[in-house]
């Protein structure tokens, strides 16, 4: 009986109309951004609020089966006493904004709606100072979310922080995260939607006994007056900021209630003459003093480092700079799995079953069919065991392991150039052994549009098969220079497509919210039924296009059909490309396996000395044409299953389209510089 899973419903789901609305707010300098760039869809919008200068961004999250609508608004000190860029943000998170038109390229100017839910950004190294904000956010009557962002700076520094004392004292949620790494990042926004649904608010944070006293009159003035509810704002916050003399809500206050406020500021100062210091100096000194307390409730100082070899493999793994050489590392080790280990079972495997049946030259029509199947099978074998099993497994430990997770993180702003998250890194590293595996791979973490171009930029990265061929001849011919020009063209091509397809689709995809989970072994049964899980349903597909399209070759060749086939497509051989005729049919037999078109070149010109018949150059545009020519019928298979018919066509002839291309200028470049020397 196969495993039943089952995810938990929360409801009302946060999707579509409903999606949650939710702000970032923070002072500057505490990792804002970064938090929101780390969970940014691969197109955040980007506009400027009116009455603002600075620039806020948006973008859609994924937060498990719910949707958040994230604004990342200009860093603020304090919600008083405000102008310019934190002035347009505190009136977003009281009544929303217009977003200026000129802001925006997609036409006339629009509305952003408030927040449902604040998450204020804190760096755990400056709490005192973050807290004088919080406290103010605190009086705005929407619920809160704190993320405790830096805490490795903080443990750097000897600072211990007791969030649960902090989140008991605040009444809200606070959550330790290192932002930069992606730590507590799915624990913000998870406790972020929960406590949507509750609309639980913080505390509410008084200020000090006399001070409220002093008050009392002022608060009865506003009572009677209904000014909260004639200028829109939450009753808590209006008493505090009209007392400390704020400019923007007096202006507004005095337009709207002209009278009562006359009445309000009398009462002010009177108000003031009962404090030992002005009634704005007072209620600053109180807020500023209750953080420091709140912080030092909270905090610990002096605690040694305790920071183990955790902390130091995330260094090497999720710093921004460090983390590029740990991606690396994992990249050369899928190089080592290919081109010495499936290489190794390969040439145990399958090349000894092509050895076997090497002799067997059937003349009649029902042996060809026999050879063909019999070749098409040993195309199979030669796909799943060399590089399907082993780099499925290397996927599925590395995700195990909690490597995967944090590659995806830090690739993840290059991932976005072209369209797609940091969390199909390793589906393209599987694509350099096999294309087949890669893009079961990338099918089962995307969707939608995000599928469809990951899909069909897999089929442009050089797999075993390929790169075998690249080297093989390159290699030998070419040398380095042309080793490396043929794979660094490829990165060029990657690029160039993913940039077209991102623009072409303009459906952009949420931002995910990744996971960062803790280092573990792997687990040897779910190792093997994972792997099992993932390849079982490829076989079904590949298998009879396999086999199919061996034996439909394996009969074009025995009526004759070669020469036929080689002169149909002499306008792309040799017109195009300047190739010899002969090689029309290896080209073409390359859509089963790219290992077939080396042999049949070889056979086709009579010679394995290349540098007999072909030149350098043409040589070059023979090996950019099979790099970027259709991979094989096994990949169109797997893209049928994983993008579609329509999508897995349109790959079809997108590598078409940029194999002659790509060959064609070539070969026009490297002659028109041949005449030119």
């Amino acid at each position: 009986m196969s495993a039943e899973f089952r995810l938990p419903l929360h409801t009302p789901l946060f999707r579509g109309e409903r999606r949650l609305r939710i702000a970032l707010v923070g002072l500057p300098g505490t990792g804002k951004t970064t938090l929101f760039e780390a969970v940014s869809s691969t197109s955040p919008e980007q506009g400027e609020l009116t009455g603002a200068s600075g620039l806020y961004r948006q973008c859609t999250v994924k937060i498990g089966l719910d949707e958040a609508s994230l604004v990342d608004l200009p860093g603020m000190v304090s919600l008083q006493h405000l102008s310019d860029d934190a002035l347009a943000a505190l009136q977003y998170l009281l009544w929303g904004a217009q977003r200026s038109a000129e802001s925006l390229a997609d036409g006339p100017q629009s509305v952003l709606s408030p927040p449902d839910l604040i998450i204020q950004v804190v760096d755990a190294s400056r709490l005192a100072q973050s807290l004088e904000l919080t406290l103010e956010l605190a009086r705005l009557g929407r619920p809160m979310v704190m993320a405790l962002n830096r805490m490795d700076e903080a443990l750097a520094a000897g600072l211990a922080i007791n969030v649960k004392a902090l989140e008991t004292a605040l009444g809200m949620p606070v959550v330790p995260t290192v932002a930069l790494m992606g730590h507590g990042l799915q624990q913000v926004f998870g406790w972020a939607a929960a406590t949507a649904r509750t609309g639980a608010c913080p505390l509410p944070q008084p200020p000090s006994r006399h001070i409220v006293e002093s008050l009392g009159p002022v608060a009865a003035l506003l009572d009677q007056a209904h000014a909260h509810a004639v200028l829109g704002v939450p009753q808590d916050w209006l008493l505090p900021q009209l007392a400390a003399g704020d400019e923007f809500i007096g202006e507004r206050m005095a337009r709207q209630l002209p009278q009562q406020f006359s009445d309000l500021c009398v009462a002010m100062e009177a108000a003031g003459r009962q404090l030992p210091r002005a009634l704005a100096d007072e209620l600053h000194a109180d807020r500023h003093h209750r953080a420091a307390s709140l912080a030092e409730a909270a905090m610990r100082m002096g605690v040694p480092d305790a920071r183990g070899w955790r902390f130091w493999l995330d260094e090497l793994f999720l710093h921004p700079q460090w983390g590029m050489i740990g991606s690396l590392i994992v990249f050369l080790a899928v190089l080592f799995v290919v081109f010495e280990v499936s290489g190794w079972i390969d040439a145990m495997t399958t090349a000894r079953l092509a050895q076997a049946v090497e002799g067997w030259q059937p003349d009649s029509t029902a042996g060809v069919i026999g050879r063909g199947i019999v070749d098409g099978l040993i195309g199979l074998t030669g796909i799943v065991l060399p590089y399907m099993i082993p780099l499925v497994m290397l996927l599925v430990s590395l995700e195990q392991i909690g490597l995967m997770q944090r590659i995806a993180f830090v690739v993840d702003r290059g991932f976005h150039r072209i369209g797609l998250h940091g969390g199909v890194a390793l589906p393209f590293l599987l694509g350099l052994g096999c294309n087949v595996p890669a893009i079961s791979a990338a099918s089962r973490l995307t969707s939608g549009r995000e599928r469809v171009i990951a899909a069909v930029l897999i089929t442009f990265v050089p797999c075993s098969a390929r790169s075998a061929i690249i080297l093989a001849v390159a290699g030998k011919y070419l040398g380095v220079l042309g080793v490396v020009g043929i794979f660094a063209l490829s990165l060029v091509i990657i690029a160039l497509a993913g940039h077209v397809l991102s623009l072409g689709r303009r459906e952009i995809a949420p931002g995910q919210v990744q996971e960062i989970p803790p280092y573990a072994l792997p687990d040897g049964q779910r190792l093997l039924a994972e792997t099992w899980s993932r390849t079982s349903d490829i076989l079904t597909i590949v298998t009879p296009l396999l086999v199919g399209g061996s034996v439909v070759l394996a009969l074009l060749g025995h009526v004759g059909a070669d020469d036929a086939i080689n002169r149909l497509l002499t306008p792309v051989t040799v017109w195009w490309l300047g190739l010899p005729l002969a090689l029309g049919m290896p080209l073409l037999f390359g859509v089963l396996r790219k290992e077939l078109s080396l042999l049949m070149i070889f056979q086709a010109l009579g010679t394995q000395n290349l540098d007999a018949v072909l030149t350098s150059l043409q040589m070059f545009v023979l090996l950019a044409f099979i790099s970027f020519y259709v991979p094989c019928v096994s990949t169109f298979a797997v893209m049928l299953k994983a993008i579609g018919r329509r999508d897995a066509w349109f790959s079809v002839g997108l590598s078409i389209a940029a194999a002659l291309a790509v060959a064609g200028i070539l070969r026009m470049a490297g002659s028109l510089v041949m005449h030119a020397g």
